[in-house]
């Protein structure tokens, strides 16, 4: 038998949200990680409800992670993996010009206080996409994970 190389192309990410506050966007994040190929997505403080919206039934195809805090999280993320915090600071690197790396962790903070500073400093990368004003935590997690696969082939 065979094995496989482990080359870039077989990384995988997994992308959550910090305190949500509207569960639709969970549904709707879950159904675009889906379709661009998360591995995986996560919460963290706030658990999910299945949303009748998930048209989808994405659900079943990839996993949802709950985790209680950061450190819950920190325990059990995977070995070697990036956390990137999406959050508008300003030291972000401008996602046009972030390179992804092999095994990553996106974490977005919800739409009305964002990531805190103390979840920013343990990330391994901050980003930020263009404008002026905070997007839609779920149409913001679906640029992050579509540039990703745009960059990445």
């Amino acid at each position: 038998m065979s094995r496989t190389q482990i080359t870039q192309e077989n990384g995988f990410f997994g992308i959550g949200i910090l305190n949500n506050v509207d569960e639709l966007n969970i549904g709707t994040l879950w159904r675009s990680a889906y379709i661009l190929g998360a591995s995986f997505i996560f919460t963290v403080d706030r658990k999910y409800k299945k949303q009748s919206s998930d048209i989808s039934n994405a659900w079943t195809k990839i996993p949802l992670y709950h985790y209680r805090d950061m450190p819950h999280l920190k325990d059990h993320i995977p070995h070697a993996t990036q956390i990137i915090a999406v959050e508008m600071t300003e030291d972000a690197q401008p996602l046009p010009a972030f390179k992804h790396p092999e095994r990553a962790l996106y974490l977005l903070g919800n739409e009305q206080s964002g990531l805190p500073d103390a979840i920013i400093e343990q990330a391994q990368h901050t980003i930020c996409l263009p404008g002026q004003y905070s997007l839609n935590v779920a149409v913001a997690g679906s640029l992050v994970m579509y540039d990703r696969v745009s960059k990445r082939g």
